[in-house]
């Protein structure tokens, strides 16, 4: 073999060998991106909830420059409470449930509207891990419900009744950062404390992101743009506030006195209950 033909193969093959790494270390670093590991985070119509089994949808891939806003208009809220997820988490190469009808979605909510064990407390909290959703009732009726985002497999939201003890404004973990070891603590706005474990642990339901699956610690996520785009950056016009509306529900200062943002332990607060258990992943 020719001196010229060999500097063309050991050439080759060095691309071929240094594409392949490139190749694998975008893969194992870019995020987010469609996942085969989690299938729920590239294709969130895997996900399985009994409310939906009677409704209409198709998947829908998301394109390069697709948003909720630019597919549905102002019906992108329904669609995002439909999905669980919020804008932050919807990318190219993921795909979505898209209703057939949008009149079908609009106020959609798999919370019964009336609750009869609730009927004996003035204000109840209902958590139904199967759906990923929360609600609150007043004397055993719906007030107002939302999507929520709790513990994922291994970190499991426990299940039973609780009682929401403490309320903090402008809580922030005191386990997970933002960006590693290096970043800030994580922010866990209208923090309302539900359980303690064992370890000394603290629940809470709290602002945070919603990818559209189970994925916290143990905690209740709930929609909070405002705190992303603080954060994050994005979305530039925040919409979405789930979690201020349960805390100022839950703990209002008409009933604890003035929310300066400091923790603060409360009695009597609303009873949760936990009930469910993970959705199933098609």
């Amino acid at each position: 073999m020719r001196v010229s033909h060999r500097l063309v193969l050991v050439a080759f093959f060095t691309v071929l060998i240094t594409g392949g790494w490139l190749i694998w270390e975008i893969d194992t670093v870019d995020h987010p991106a469609a996942s085969p590991i989690d299938k729920a985070q590239e294709d969130l119509s895997r996900i399985e909830y009994p409310s939906q089994k009677g409704m209409r949808w198709h998947p829908r891939f998301i394109r390069p420059h697709e948003t909720l806003e630019s597919l549905y208009g102002k019906d992108w809220i329904w669609v995002a409470r439909f999905n669980r997820v919020d804008r932050r988490h919807v990318y190219p190469g993921m795909t979505i449930k898209e209703p057939e009808r949008m009149e079908d979605i609009r106020g959609y909510t798999p919370l019964p509207k009336e609750l009869p064990e609730a009927k004996a407390h003035r204000k109840y909290i209902l958590l139904d891990l199967t759906e990923q959703w929360i609600g609150a009732y007043e004397r055993g009726v719906l007030k107002f419900s939302m999507p929520a985002a709790t513990g994922k497999a291994g970190t499991e939201t426990p299940v039973g009744t609780f009682r929401i003890s403490a309320r903090h404004q402008t809580h922030t973990s005191s386990l997970y950062k933002i960006n590693g070891e290096e970043g800030d603590q994580y922010p866990m706005d209208y923090a309302l404390r539900f359980h303690i474990d064992e370890k000394n642990v603290g629940y809470y339901i709290h602002a945070r992101d919603l990818p559209g699956r189970p994925a916290s610690h143990g905690c209740v996520g709930l929609y909070d743009e405002e705190m992303q785009e603080r954060t994050f950056g994005t979305p530039e016009e925040p919409v979405l506030v789930d979690s201020r509306k349960m805390y100022e529900w839950a703990a209002p200062d008409s009933e604890y006195g003035d929310d300066y943002g400091d923790f603060e332990e409360i009695d009597n607060g609303p009873t949760l209950e936990v009930r469910g258990s993970l959705p199933v992943y098609r």
